[in-house]
């Protein structure tokens, strides 16, 4: 058989000592106690050692009723520190909901201001712009305006082509002048050649 090791020595007297506190020695004492008591050779002894039976004996039953009383409270520690545990991992898995929550609130108020910056930036555009009731309006003054300078088109047409024919009688009545002038000219000068002819015809 091997030697004992310190560690089984500590091990088995923990076994035997309960919590530690003294259970192997009230219970060797109670047995010497009671050897004792069966060899005592007075009554006065032997009364002695059933005295100090009980009072071990009532001491051991303290002890055990502590060590229950313990072994009940750290049931019930152990019980709570369950719970503890469970209510732990229970706000964990809340608080991963809640976070993954606010994920995608995040995500979705980036959307809104998103969608609301290119809201804002299209409103700056159309305000730059007449609305449609005043985009009428303006269309319909620039067709009247538009019919107006078409009339004033078709009035200087007229007036021009009237001017170009005008122009052309004055013309031709120029050239008729002109050609008339010509003829006058030509036929006094033939007048006058003929009278200096027959001038000449008279002096001889």
């Amino acid at each position: 058989m091997g030697a004992v090791t310190d560690d089984e020595v500590i091990r088995k007297r923990l076994l035997i000592d309960g919590d530690g506190a003294g259970d192997d020695r009230r219970i060797n004492l109670l047995v010497k106690s009671f050897i004792k008591w069966c060899n005592s050779g007075s009554q006065e002894e032997g009364y002695t050692q059933y005295q100090r039976m009980l009072s071990t004996l009532s001491q051991c039953e303290f002890s055990m009723g502590k060590t229950l009383l313990v072994y009940d409270m750290n049931l019930r520690e152990m019980e709570n520190y369950e719970k503890i545990y469970k209510d732990i991992e229970n706000s964990i898995a809340a608080a991963h909901e809640k976070i993954s929550e606010c994920k995608k609130q995040i995500l979705q108020a980036k959307r809104i201001r998103k969608n609301r910056q290119e809201y804002d930036a299209l409103a700056k555009v159309i305000q730059h712009h007449p609305d449609r009731h005043e985009t009428l309006k303006q269309l319909e003054a620039l067709g009247k305006e538009l019919q107006n300078l078409s009339h004033i088109k078709e009035n200087v047409e007229d007036k021009l082509e009237l001017r170009r024919k005008q122009f052309h009688v004055l013309l031709s009545t120029i050239h008729e002048l002109q050609q008339t002038l010509e003829n006058d000219e030509k036929l006094s000068e033939a007048e006058e050649s003929q009278e200096t002819q027959m001038e000449a015809e008279a002096k001889q």
